[in-house]
């Protein structure tokens, strides 16, 4: 009983810790004449991939690599075919033209990257630091984006103090939120019997993408949207260079998600044919993602 009452516990930090952490992000961006996609794909991403990266660490030092690597693409699947597909559902998500022509395919680039790596089963120290260099390469394009890009969006503005502090108390929540929400998802999954990879797949990626969900979700129904689809991206490209680079940098990781990686570059493409039709995610787009995560679901299962 007490497993049920802390995951409801979670939810609700989690809710409230998005609203919190979308507001203060929005308003430090405007503040600070940042583009809000900016915040989208680095702070928004990072804050809200730290569960992936605390669970994915931990598992990697105590040898659960099966955890480590099936979380990340767990997570990087959910994040585009349920969390946009629920957002896009909810309210269609325009697409801008510097995140089709880069971002995306950024994405689907890294992501080949990790299949190449993984196709004989292992994810090595080796790997991990050449992920890691990607990840620097990665902001270095951030920062020169944020050069080009002064288009601001009307946003709901904050003294900047009231903005760190709004920021900070969301992501505080959003961690905090996850880390209940994971750790007695995984003790309700043991006691029915479910396997290390299929609890990463599904349990453990579904608990560490619930900041990613309710941000994005948040961010879209307040107009955010370039923070709403940056968060996705930043934090899919995170999952796979720091979250994964940082677990194999630390122990080598088993690698047995060759198809569950395939599917995870045809999404990505998939997402990019949705983007350049017409520069958005529209409601029934946003459907068939949600249908397709109910397939792969009942694929693994």
């Amino acid at each position: 009983m007490i497993p049920f009452i802390l995951l409801i516990f979670g939810f609700i930090l989690l809710v409230f810790g998005a609203n919190k952490f979308v507001d203060g992000s929005s308003s430090l961006a405007y503040s600070f004449k940042i583009p809000p996609i900016i915040i989208g794909l680095t702070i928004a991403a990072i804050g809200t991939s730290a569960p992936e990266a605390f669970v994915s660490t931990i598992a990697a030092i105590q040898g659960n690599s099966d955890i480590a690597a099936s979380n990340v693409l767990g997570s990087n699947i959910l994040n585009i075919l349920l969390i946009l597909g629920i957002t896009a559902f909810i309210k269609p998500l325009n697409i801008k033209q510097n995140t089709i022509k880069k971002e995306i395919p950024f994405l689907f680039l890294i992501s080949l990257v990790m299949l190449l790596m993984g196709i004989d089963g292992i994810i090595s120290r080796t790997d991990g630091l050449i992920l890691l260099l990607f990840m620097i390469i990665f902001i270095n394009y951030l920062f020169e984006i944020s050069k080009e890009d002064n288009n601001q969006e009307e946003i709901k503005q904050y003294s900047i103090i009231k903005s760190l502090i709004f920021t900070i108390i969301g992501l505080v929540c959003i961690i905090f939120g996850s880390k209940f929400t994971v750790d007695n998802a995984v003790i309700i999954a043991k006691n029915i019997g479910i396997s290390e990879k299929i609890i990463g797949l599904t349990i453990v990626s579904i608990g560490t993408s619930l900041p990613e969900l309710v941000t994005s979700i948040v961010a879209a129904l307040k107009g955010q949207n370039d923070i709403a689809v940056g968060n996705i991206l930043g934090s899919n490209i995170f999952n796979i260079l720091f979250v994964l680079g940082i677990a194999s940098s630390i122990s080598s990781v088993n690698f047995n998600l060759i198809s569950d990686t395939i599917i995870s570059i045809g999404i990505t493409f998939i997402l990019f044919i949705f983007s350049i039709n017409d520069k958005k995610i529209s409601k029934v787009e946003g459907f068939i993602f949600i249908s397709l995560y109910a397939i792969y679901i009942f694929y693994i299962l």
